[in-house]
């Protein structure tokens, strides 16, 4: 299908973009590498009057060594992550999910700041800040503002981020330890189905893709395998808390199997 019609404008700076945000308002959304929204558009499930291109943002990409965590500019592509040095060793799950996002061209176009901003919770990447407790930097026209993980995703395609804001930066806290993430889909380059995250950071975090209207971590696994609970039988409470959808691709009930075979996979896979 074809996009409703709509303005065209070509940032050059965050601040430009910014500038458009607010003239605009909710009639405006950004453009980054446009895997998640154009497909949309196409479909006519958003449809903006205004489309702000961040493709010559170019001071919003890139992977710097924070101290105690990675900084990564919003705009920085799947690609990069997947192959960069720093986060080999400053923060693997986070490199290695990554190259499980999509097929080559999502992710040589595809951005984290667009990926976390969209907001989708079949999306690999969100579950990742989520279970490592990653920081979001957005600014707009009242400033900047750091906002936690746990704290951005409100809801299915809906975000903590203001109409005015841009999400400049992720903050990932370094997380050199053992983890290990199982995906679920039809062919490689589709959403999850159902995905599962198991990283060591201090403690096992667990988070899940496609189990709600968010990512969400699985809280009730977590406290069994702190409370000394084998990979096994911490994974049997997997779907706890969660509120699986149900659509073409499988039953809530097959989504709630699918949690705990994954978590149980992940786990093991991971030696946690």
């Amino acid at each position: 299908m074809i996009p409703a019609a709509f303005e065209y404008v070509r940032a050059d700076s965050a601040d430009a973009a910014i500038a458009a945000l607010a003239e605009h308002g909710d009639d405006a959304k950004l453009l980054a590498g446009g895997m998640s929204l154009i497909p949309l558009m196409k479909l006519r499930l958003a449809t903006p009057t205004v489309l702000v291109d961040l493709g010559r943002v170019t001071d919003l990409s890139y992977v710097r060594d924070g101290g105690d965590h990675v900084a990564i500019g919003a705009l920085t592509r799947h690609r990069d992550l997947e192959t960069s040095d720093l986060l080999a060793t400053a923060c693997p799950a986070l490199r290695g999910v990554a190259a499980e996002v999509g097929d080559n061209q999502v992710r040589h176009r595809g951005t984290l700041g667009g990926s976390v901003a969209h907001g989708d919770p079949a999306s690999d990447l969100p579950a990742v800040l989520l279970a490592l407790d990653a920081t979001l930097v957005a600014r707009g026209s009242g400033g900047t503002r750091a906002i936690p993980a746990a704290d951005f995703f409100h809801g299915f395609l809906e975000t903590a981020l203001a109409p005015d804001e841009l999400l400049t930066e992720i903050q990932v806290p370094k997380a050199a330890g053992g983890w290990n993430y199982q995906k679920f889909n039809r062919r490689a380059q589709d959403w999850a189905i159902v995905g599962a995250l198991a990283v060591r950071n201090g403690s096992t975090r667990v988070a899940l893709v496609n189990m709600g209207a968010t990512p969400v971590r699985a809280r009730a696994v977590e406290a069994a395998l702190a409370a000394g609970a084998s990979a096994a039988d911490a994974a049997a409470v997997a779907a706890e808390g969660t509120e699986a959808p149900a659509d073409l691709n499988g039953s809530s009930e097959y989504r709630e199997h699918l949690a705990r075979v994954l978590v149980r996979r992940a786990l093991e896979a991971a030696g946690l």
